[in-house]
């Protein structure tokens, strides 16, 4: 599958321009449906069409993949007879597709996204948004130079329960914030994904297409499909992939939209596999305002105690707020007035007293719902008609995923790196900046 040539890219893009010069308005299909083509339709792609297939006025009229098997079963459930393609750019030609939704692996979501823009169609896009940094500029600039509505798709954006977290912390509801803890606990010992030896790819499997701009190598089965996430030529593990929620919500808390440094430290330490990404990872940022953030993986079956089963902890100088997937739990702190480390029985005797005094600061408080990606695609459909920015705005998902990927190269690096947010460079390590973006293998090429 050769890539777009620059004049077909100019083709598209002078088409495009026609089609939006009237401040992006566009002719929806029949009873004012918006005509979605699925780009990568196993795993992911299948649950982002679940998602929609949830909304009447979401019609699936093409479905891409490179595996037949995908295909037929999302065609099935679409149960409208959607056109197949192997090709995502004879999908992006169609003339009744208004928007489309990638879901393909991460080292294909900035060419695709480009292009779609191009092609005048609205772009609902799987997070992490990007491989590198300069990738996910330059979709923001796509987005907005063919006035694109563009849906990251970081999910929890879209859930009632944790905007409302985001916004007690923000207000101060805990107090100041000085610590977010964010963890990703899963135990894959002693095998992992395995070792599988190289071999050549099946014969109903286009290799040199699943791998497109990717440096060139030996056929793997690791290296495909869900378990791509592994390696770097194609994703930034688990950093990127749950990193990315996380840290997508902690910069909402915070009211921040980049780091000012960040480090990392880790490796392979338990799992015995062909991985390239670290199985044992910690990272930590610091953020505007004396905010330290923290990722940590590693391999167990609990989170530790006293998290709660929360994926994300806010301390403040109030309370705690722990964070699920299905609410959110606000743990007062108790402060005694003038209190002192007790080391002697005469301090302890003096605490006792003291205990009197002893009040929450807050109030307890807990929240509840869910974060379902039906909901995230009912928002990027209105966004569709009303022009509006979705709740995972192109420019927002762009700066989440690049606080994770930052954490990737402070890792390769082992290095305390300084980050200019606003420049998007890194200001004490210029050879770490040359990791922010990365050369295609040729004849593809980022369009610009």
């Amino acid at each position: 599958m050769p890539p777009f040539t620059r004049r077909q890219f100019g083709q598209a893009a002078a088409a495009a321009w026609v089609g939006t010069a009237l401040g992006g308005r566009r002719v929806l299909g029949a009873n004012d449906r918006v005509r979605v083509g699925f780009i990568g339709v196993g795993n992911r792609g299948d649950q982002v069409l679940d998602a929609f297939l949830k909304h009447k006025d979401a019609e699936v009229v093409a479905l891409c993949d490179l595996r037949q098997s995908y295909l037929d079963f999302a065609a099935q459930k679409a149960g409208s007879r959607p056109r197949q393609f192997k090709d995502y750019r004879q999908l992006l030609d169609l003339k009744d597709v208004d928007a489309v939704a990638i879901s393909t692996p991460d080292h294909w979501h900035a060419l695709q996204t480009i292009e779609a823009c191009a092609a005048g169609k609205d772009v609902y896009v799987e997070k992490p948004l990007s491989l590198v940094v300069s990738e996910g500029r330059a979709m923001v600039e796509a987005a907005q130079r063919y006035r694109r509505v563009v849906q990251v798709g970081l999910q929890r954006r879209s859930s009632a329960f944790v905007r409302e977290a985001a916004d007690l912390v923000r207000g101060g509801a805990i107090g100041k914030v000085t610590v977010v803890r964010s963890f990703h606990i899963q135990n894959e010992w002693p095998k992992g994904i395995d070792a599988p030896p190289d071999e050549p790819p099946p014969a109903d499997f286009d290799w040199e297409a699943w791998l497109g701009p990717a440096p060139k190598r030996p056929y793997n089965r690791n290296r495909t499909f869900y378990r791509f996430r592994w390696f770097y030529d194609y994703s930034g593990g688990q950093l990127t992939n749950f990193g990315v929620h996380y840290m997508d919500v902690v910069q909402r808390a915070l009211g921040q939209d980049a780091p000012l440094a960040v480090t990392a430290m880790g490796g392979r330490f338990a799992i015995e596999d062909n991985r390239e990404v670290p199985d044992t990872l910690e990272v930590l940022w610091l953020y505007p305002g004396g905010t330290l953030v923290t990722f940590s993986q590693y391999n167990a079956t609990a989170a530790p105690a006293g998290l709660k089963g929360a994926e994300i902890e806010f301390r403040g100088t109030k309370g705690t707020l722990y964070l699920r997937d299905d609410g959110y739990e606000i743990t007062p702190d108790e402060i005694t007035p003038n209190a002192f480390p007790a080391r002697s029985p005469v301090d302890r005797q003096l605490q006792r007293g003291w205990r009197t005094g002893a009040r929450p600061l807050i109030e307890a408080r807990t929240g509840a719902g869910q974060t379902d990606t039906a909901d995230h695609a009912r928002n990027f459909l209105d966004c569709v008609r009303s022009r509006a920015a979705c709740n995972c705005d192109i420019e927002t998902g762009h700066r989440s995923t690049s606080a994770t990927l930052l954490g990737n190269v402070a890792h390769a690096m082992k290095a305390h790196l300084e980050w200019d947010g606003k420049a998007e460079r890194f200001t004490n390590n210029m050879e770490a900046n040359q990791r922010l973006s990365y050369r295609y293998r040729p004849p593809y090429k980022l369009p610009g």
